[in-house]
Formats: structure tokens, C-alpha cells, sequence
């Protein structure tokens, strides 16, 4: 017995622009409408819906293919989801509008397509051109440029419920022309859609990019803006070895502070519960959040454990930050903040959890030591110490995220990078810590914790 009574592939396949393609004709649009339509009319799980590669139909596309029955379908729209699923998955019975013919002329077009495309690449292999792929990465930085200058002017929020480019510029202080060249560009990118000379965000502007929105994400993002200037100065950070912009955190103006703090919140919010259940907050009753930020952390921990007791150990231009977020989680009096600085001064004594989330990754291997037997002498017998971060493969060249984040810190940092899991073992074991584990996360962090004895 099958675990789905169909399933169905629909071909998502990327190619260059100018070349047909499902995905250039809207095919991620018809598996949006098919998820869609399957959950409204009750049939979400009879139909397994599947993306794929290309079929060999491009000219057709968008196209799927529904199992058992063996069934092709081209020229799917969004418009024409509901009759299939009603018809085809409910009813049973093939919407023939839509069948994309007998299997001979198919495999006959198919082959063609094939021997077309094998020449094609021959052709690009003879001549040494760059793949599609690497110029597609060596060329990313302009879209991101493009949403990164959206999301500086604030251009989403003005766009509102919809505007022309004309209104757009006036609300934004801007030139015309260029604001209509960068609104066409983001309709382009599918964050806009375009209606005439009216343009109307799309539904991940909608969402995360409008003052006001659900989950508006503008503030976080400005710190990505900043990252901007930063990562422009690696050619000359990789010929001197470390940051050429470089100030310390109190230098950096309130705007920086402001946008970096509301970063590391939007993320930080959503891992810190699976955090706390990695670690298992049993007989936890004092914490130590060091460089805690906006205090998710220590929120979280005292939201999951009733009876913790949370200290945000930061800067005194940050604590007053998670003061605010304190406040707005109803936390206030179980969780408190201390004015100090991670790389020099104290912790304090008889904590019997201690927390470096996002901080290691800032220091230089010296520095980690040293905070590391600090974190140690400030734990009451059997505390632990809990390093959440970015931990790299023995031979630090990934994963991926992590690997280049240790650009990141390279760029923003005077000796800061990405840190291998044994490095840290052996920074802990140094320390005095035992019973030293790894714990492994969903998603591009993991854990390293280690025991007082």
C-alpha cells in the first residue's frame, strides 16, 4: 500500500535567462497554488507534491507528472490548480485540456530537447565559458545590493499598498529614474509585483520588509547593510590579517548598536527555546547570559525553567537595550543585568550555568582562554559552561556558513574567526572543565559544553 494515493512532481528547474524554463514560466507559483488548494479542499494528505528537475518539456512549462497514473500535464497555471485537484486528485478523472499528449510525440520532444542541450554544452565547453552556477555566485552581490538599498531607504514602507515610481521617489527624497530602475529591478527579483506603472510589494515584502508588518524585519536587516561596507574591505583585511575598519562595540554609535542587537534577537528568539531543551535546565537555578545582548537567552531559560534566576552580563551600551526586552517579556524579576566587559572583568561566583552564545566566535584563541577560566572559577561545583556557535570540521574548511562567517569575523573583527569543535575541547579541558560533549542543533550552530568538576 502506497503512504500517498498520488504524487505528483513539478518541475522547478532554473536555467539561464532567455532560455525556457518551468521556472521562468511560474512554476513556483503553480506548487505554491497546488499546496494551497490541496490543504483547502481536505486532500493534503492523499497528494505527496514533489519539485524536481526538468522533464524535458521547457517550452511547454510548466509541467508535472502525477504517479501512479503516469499522467503529464503542460501549460499548468495557477488558475488551473483547483480544477485539477477537484477533477484529478478528488475525482479521479484526467483534466485532458491540460494532458500534454501521447507518449511518442512526448519522448520524440524529449529526445530532441536532450540532443539540443548536449550540443549546447559542448559548445560552451569548447569555447571555456564560466558555468552558469559560479557566475550566478561571482554575480549575487548585486540583488543583494539591490534589497540592501531597498531596505535602507525604507523603499517597501513607502510603496505601501501600492504607487508609482514618481510617488515612490517623493516620499523618499530620491531621484525618479533611478527609483524606477531599482523598483524594476526588485519586481524583477519577485519582491515587487508590477500593475501598470503601479508597484506593489509581494508577499515577503508584505511580511518582513513594511513598517508595521507581522514580522517586520527592517531593523535587523540594517545591520546587514553594514556588513555591506565591512565586507568590502576583505581584499585588504586578507593582505593585513585582520579588521582595517575596526572599533569597539561603544565606538560604533547608537544606530550600529541598535540594528546589530535587533539582528541577533530575530535569531536568537527562535533558537534559544531549542537551546535550552539541548542543554536540559534541571536544577539550574543561577544562569550567567555572558554578552547576552538583547537577553533571548536568558529569557528563554527563564521562561523553560521555573525558579531560573538569569544575570545579562554587557556592555553599558546594550544593557539598556535588554532592559527594554526584559520589560516587554514580563521577566523583570528573574532576570537582571550587570554592566562589564567578557574580555577583562569578573564574572562572579556560584552560577551553575554559564553561557557564551555568539561570543567566542569574536575573540582571538588567547582571549577565549582566558574568558573560559573566568566562566570556570565562576561556577559553583558541577556547573557547566555552554559555548553555542559556529563549530567548524577539524579541517575548518566547513561547513559552509561557518567557514565563512570566519570571514565575517575577519572583516569585523581585530582577531576573531570560526572555531573548530577540538579547538574547543582543548580550550576547555585547559580550563579545568570535564565531561567535555558536543551537542549537535538543527540548523548551522551547534553546542560545546563542558563540566565544573
Amino acid at each position: 500500500m502506497e503512504p500517498y494515493r498520488y504524487h505528483v512532481y513539478v518541475c522547478e528547474q532554473r536555467k539561464p535567462e532567455g532560455i525556457p524554463s518551468c521556472s521562468a514560466n511560474g512554476s513556483p507559483h503553480v506548487i505554491d497554488a497546488l499546496r494551497r488548494e490541496l490543504r483547502e479542499q481536505g486532500l493534503a494528505g492523499a497528494v505527496q507534491v514533489t519539485p524536481c528537475g526538468s522533464f524535458g518539456l521547457c517550452q511547454r512549462g510548466p509541467n508535472m507528472v502525477v504517479y501512479p497514473d503516469g499522467v503529464w500535464y503542460s501549460g499548468v497555471r495557477p488558475a488551473d490548480v483547483p480544477e485539477i485537484v477537484r477533477e484529478h486528485f478528488g475525482g479521479g478523472r484526467v483534466v485532458e485540456r491540460l494532458r500534454s499528449g501521447d507518449p511518442a510525440t512526448l519522448r520524440e520532444e524529449i529526445e530532441g530537447n536532450r540532443r539540443n542541450m548536449a550540443q549546447a554544452l559542448a559548445a560552451r565547453e569548447k569555447a571555456g565559458v564560466l558555468p552558469d552556477d559560479f557566475q550566478q555566485t561571482l554575480r549575487a552581490f548585486q540583488e543583494s545590493r539591490a534589497l540592501l538599498t531597498a531596505v535602507e531607504l525604507d523603499l517597501f514602507t513607502a510603496v505601501g499598498s501600492g504607487a508609482d515610481a514618481g510617488t515612490v521617489a517623493r516620499a523618499l527624497g530620491t531621484d525618479p529614474r533611478a527609483t524606477e530602475a531599482l523598483l524594476n529591478a526588485l519586481t524583477a527579483m519577485e519582491l515587487l509585483e508590477k500593475r501598470g506603472q503601479t508597484f506593489l510589494n509581494g508577499p515577503l515584502a508584505v511580511r518582513f520588509l513594511v513598517a508595521g508588518a507581522r514580522d517586520d524585519s527592517r531593523a535587523a536587516l540594517r545591520h546587514t547593510v553594514h556588513l555591506w561596507s565591512r565586507w568590502s574591505t576583505l581584499t585588504e583585511c586578507v593582505r593585513r590579517g585582520t579588521s582595517v575598519t575596526y572599533e569597539e562595540m561603544e565606538e560604533r554609535g547608537e544606530g550600529w548598536t541598535e540594528a546589530f542587537i535587533a539582528a541577533m534577537h530575530k535569531n536568537a528568539a527562535f533558537r534559544a527555546p531549542l537551546v535550552a531543551r539541548a542543554i536540559g535546565l534541571g536544577g539550574v537555578r543561577r544562569m550567567l547570559d555572558v554578552g547576552g545582548g538583547s537577553g533571548a537567552y536568558a529569557i528563554a531559560f527563564a521562561e523553560a525553567q521555573p525558579g531560573l534566576e538569569a544575570e545579562i552580563f554587557d556592555l553599558s551600551t546594550v544593557v539598556p537595550i535588554a532592559q527594554r526586552y526584559i520589560q516587554q517579556a514580563g521577566v523583570v524579576d528573574r532576570v537582571r543585568t550587570r554592566v562589564g566587559d567578557l574580555r577583562s572583568d569578573g564574572f562572579g561566583t556560584g552560577y551553575d550555568l554559564v553561557l557564551f552564545s555568539a561570543i567566542c566566535h569574536m575573540n582571538s584563541p588567547e582571549e577565549n582562554r582566558a574568558m573560559l577560566t573566568r566562566a570556570f572559577a565562576a561556577l559553583a561545583p558541577s556547573g557547566r559552561v555552554v559555548i553555542h556557535d559556529f563549530i567548524l570540521n577539524p579541517d575548518k574548511a566547513g561547513p559552509r556558513t561557518g567557514a565563512l562567517f570566519a570571514l565575517n569575523m575577519l572583516v569585523g573583527t581585530r582577531a576573531g574567526s570560526s572555531y573548530s569543535g577540538e579547538e574547543y575541547a582543548a580550550w576547555l579541558r585547559e580550563a579545568g572543565f570535564a565531561q567535555v560533549e558536543r551537542v549537535e542543533l538543527p540548523g548551522p550552530t551547534a553546542l560545546v559544553i563542558g563540566r565544573r568538576p
